[in-house]
């Protein structure tokens, strides 16, 4: 006999849902049957698997531990470097500098992202074991593309990971942006208009009205200091959605240096030969939340080298 105790990041789903990770070679069919046999039993009594789990419960398997380790697969080795720059932790949560050409989630299998890094970093630090994250892996909040640097929240327990997702996802808390644009912008503005995405080529297009399958977005900015020829801007994102900041500035003249995507080919060619820009100057400085402490990363090295030297620098 086997017997688990739940805990808090696994609190609150279906029993049958926890048994589906936690024996996640078993078929749905072997999972039921256990139940109504009484193999697998919740606070030692019969359960039929649509019991919300509850912190504290106990679940025993009446199985033989071969059988056990059969519907189990193997937990894969967690390849990482142990490099994250950390800006503030607690329970459940931590904040993360992403740097430049780290993907926030893998894009496909053998790929090393943020998220792979958190869960070597909460296995490292003792907050969780190679057996609970059968049943809980810790996740992103919120994503950055890999080339833009800045801030990344990653929920480490279940409430800070569906906490921090719903501020999010509600508009709860501000993110500001800091970027490098083309051209000498002198006033704030708030801008809108509808965004459109192309999964085929992963672009989208800002549209000034409204058309099917387009999203209504927002974006704030505030120039902080330019040299007439490029302007360093504050951003807050209004609405949040993929490559808005680039292409919506882009679509009112100012895209953002180093972009290759939305931005200006000689400007792009003059600036990586200068200074070796080779991605967008986009960086996620500072996110507010009420109740914790404003949150604000360090430019990367090469944003500030490249402030400094056009005379933007000191801010």
């Amino acid at each position: 006999m086997r017997q688990i105790e739940i805990h808090s990041n696994e609190a609150g789903q279906r029993l049958d849902k926890f048994l589906g990770k936690y024996l996640n070679k078993a078929p749905k069919s072997f999972l039921y049957k256990m139940l109504r046999k009484k193999n697998i039993t919740r606070n030692g009594k019969k359960a039929d698997g649509a019991e919300l789990l509850a912190t504290g419960d106990q679940i025993r398997f009446f199985l033989a531990d071969d059988t056990i380790e059969k519907f189990r697969e193997e937990v894969p080795e967690i390849r990482a470097g142990g490099m994250l720059d950390i800006i503030y932790e607690d329970a459940d949560i931590l904040v993360i500098n992403k740097p430049v050409g780290m993907l926030s989630q893998k894009a496909k299998e053998g790929d090393v992202s943020l998220v792979e890094e958190v869960m070597a970093y909460t296995l490292a630090s003792g907050r969780l074991t190679d057996e609970q994250l059968r049943t809980y892996k810790p996740a992103v909040c919120n994503r950055l593309d890999r080339n833009t640097s800045g801030i990344v929240i990653a929920g480490v327990s279940l409430y800070g990971l569906q906490h921090m997702s719903a501020l999010l996802r509600e508009r709860g808390l501000d993110k500001y942006y800091w970027c490098l644009v083309c051209g000498e912008v002198k006033e704030s503005a708030l801008i809108r208009g509808y965004l459109k995405k192309d999964e085929a080529s992963n672009k989208v297009e800002v549209l000034r009205s409204e058309r099917e399958g387009a999203d209504p977005i927002e974006t704030e900015y505030h120039p902080l200091k330019t040299n007439g020829r490029v302007t360093l801007l504050s951003v807050k994102l209004i609405t949040g959605k993929s490559h808005q900041i680039r292409a919506h500035l882009a679509s009112i003249g100012h895209p953002v240096v180093g972009d290759y995507k939305y931005g200006t080919e000689t400007v792009n060619r003059r600036f990586c030969s200068k200074y070796g820009v080779r991605s967008q100057m986009l960086h996620a400085r500072t996110v507010k939340v009420p109740g914790y402490p404003e949150w604000t990363a360090p430019l990367p090295e090469l944003f500030a080298r490249v402030l400094e030297a056009e005379g933007l620098g000191g801010m």
